[in-house]
């Protein structure tokens, strides 16, 4: 590894890039590796939602406030001093120390005792998944041209919709696995004798889940470390005549005049919103609506509708740079044209009493929907220099996860909870509520007693109910979308004015 942060280069960088072409990609890839890690172990925990919330007794809303505000507060609060970090510092080194950080504490996830205990181990999770964007976007606007960055950027973000692939797939599958046959397997590869200490009996699934997920990360981090060069500041872009760099508030009192900023970022966050509670919420939509277990709710519909999603990614990021000749500011209204489309098609998946139904049409709403991920980072990062980039990414990373990644999932959860209320009070059981034990819907719902298949059915379509509610959110975000493309030409970043002003 190499830190060459000396200024830009005398070659053309801003034609050729950093590196040779096969190099870039590796560390393209790389980083979409590292940022398909980073929403693996974050997504983990919606996939086992409904084992977690059966385990601990919760109602929707304490989940939606685990998933939610905690997590998001501590990634706020850690994104902007690693992003000046980051703009001043290795950044190969910040994002492979924060990768151990984060897998660590997802391991930890699966030894939590209680809620408290889980909800802790998450904000470990946070606070090092928070390094991991905004440095990372800076290494790739270092390494790649502008003619060729929406691209790439676009090709970094699949590893949010990726991550989701893997989450699914892996947390799925090995939540199913029941504790003594963890422990069979791991006897028959002579590894018993390390936990013996362990009473299989009474270790679940998503417990295993979340260990055997989070420590691969800390191979991945040190492979980063010792393959991954650092390149010059600025090198990809036209030299402005300013190499060092960018304070927090010159970083902020550049990006904070350009609306685009905060009409893009109010946009994403608002996306963010209705994503993050959908996530949060989607196995135990399909496992309480449609009435399939864990492993069947990740592997046959979730995989795949994250497959759909990193496909969605893709295409916005490839129709932006396709079109962008023809329509300059395709990279900041495409996403609202998605949004425009994702709200009947989720509204309808929602409604659908069937459920190969409700699957098609949550395809066409997840490639619709995702679209606008790229474009977050193409248009953020291309309105600032490059001394400012890792602090505008930040910033705008802070105000999607307040919104975004804070507030939805607890909506959504909240929503869900008072919907079930409503619908149990016009029945006339109200009182029904607190003492309702989810874990026995769809198993052996006998033991709710004579009211136990009112109570399921409520807690089923208070969920739905809730999921079309937070879907109306794209709408607000849509218009910032279109808001954001009159005045992205404006606001784009100009090396010549900015050497004559410098």
């Amino acid at each position: 590894m190499t830190d060459t942060t000396t200024g830009q280069a005398a070659q053309p960088g801003y034609i050729t890039g950093f590196g040779s072409r096969g190099y870039r990609s590796y560390v393209l890839i790389s980083l979409m590796l590292v940022y398909t890690l980073n929403f693996i172990d974050r997504t983990v925990l919606t996939v086992v939602a409904q084992p977690i919330i059966n385990s601990f007794g919760l109602d929707d809303a304490q989940w939606g406030l685990l998933n939610g505000p905690p997590f998001a507060l501590f990634y706020a609060l850690m994104g902007i001093p690693i992003a000046m970090w980051a703009d001043r510092g290795n950044r190969v080194f910040i994002i492979g120390l924060c990768i151990i950080i984060w897998s660590v504490m997802t391991a930890l996830c699966g030894l939590a005792a209680g809620f408290l205990w889980l909800l802790l181990f998450r904000v470990g999770v946070a606070i090092g998944e928070a390094g991991c964007t905004p440095p990372a976007n800076s290494l790739i606007t270092d390494y790649y041209p502008p003619k060729s960055r929406a691209n790439a950027l676009g090709i970094y973000s699949m590893g949010v919709t990726l991550g989701g692939v893997l989450a699914q797939l892996f947390g799925g599958t090995i939540a199913s696995i029941k504790g003594p046959d963890m422990g069979a397997w791991l006897h028959s590869l002579g590894l018993g004798f390390l936990f013996d200490h362990i009473q299989w009996d009474n270790v679940e699934g998503w417990r295993i889940a979340f260990v055997a997920i989070g420590l691969p990360g800390i191979v991945l981090a040190i492979v980063l470390w010792l393959t991954a060069k650092e390149p010059p500041r600025g090198y990809s872009d036209p030299p402005d005549g300013r190499t060092d760099k960018a304070g927090f508030f010159e970083a902020f009192k550049e990006f904070s005049a350009k609306p685009t900023f905060w009409t893009l970022s109010l946009g994403a966050a608002f996306v963010a919103f209705v994503g993050y509670g959908l996530i949060t919420f989607q196995a135990p939509f399909l496992m309480r609506v449609h009435g399939v277990s864990v492993h069947e709710a990740a592997v046959n519909y979730g995989a795949p509708l994250a497959a759909v999603a990193a496909f969605g990614t893709f295409m916005g990021g490839f129709l932006s740079e396709k079109l962008s000749g023809r329509f300059p500011a395709v990279a900041a209204w495409l996403p609202g044209v998605g949004l425009l489309i994702a709200i009947p098609a989720y509204t309808a998946a929602f409604l659908a009493s069937s459920l190969s139904m409700a699957f098609g049409l949550w395809i066409v709403a997840g490639i619709a929907h995702y679209a606008y991920l790229g474009a977050q980072y193409t248009v953020g990062t291309a309105i600032v220099s490059p001394r400012s980039r890792a602090t505008t990414i930040s910033v705008l990373l802070l105000i999607i996860a307040l919104i975004g990644n804070g507030i939805g999932p607890l909506f959504t959860g909240w929503m869900s909870t008072h919907f079930m209320q409503a619908s149990l009070a016009s029945q006339g059981l109200a009182d029904q509520f607190g003492a309702f034990e989810p874990k026995y819907c769809g198993v052996n719902v006998a033991e709710l007693g004579a009211d136990g298949p009112a109570l399921c059915t409520a807690y089923a379509e208070g969920l739905r109910q809730s999921m079309i509610a937070t879907v109306m959110f794209f709408l607000i975000a849509a218009v910032c979308y279109f808001l954001a493309a009159r005045t992205y030409m404006r606001d784009r970043y100009d090396p010549a004015s900015h050497a004559a002003q410098g």
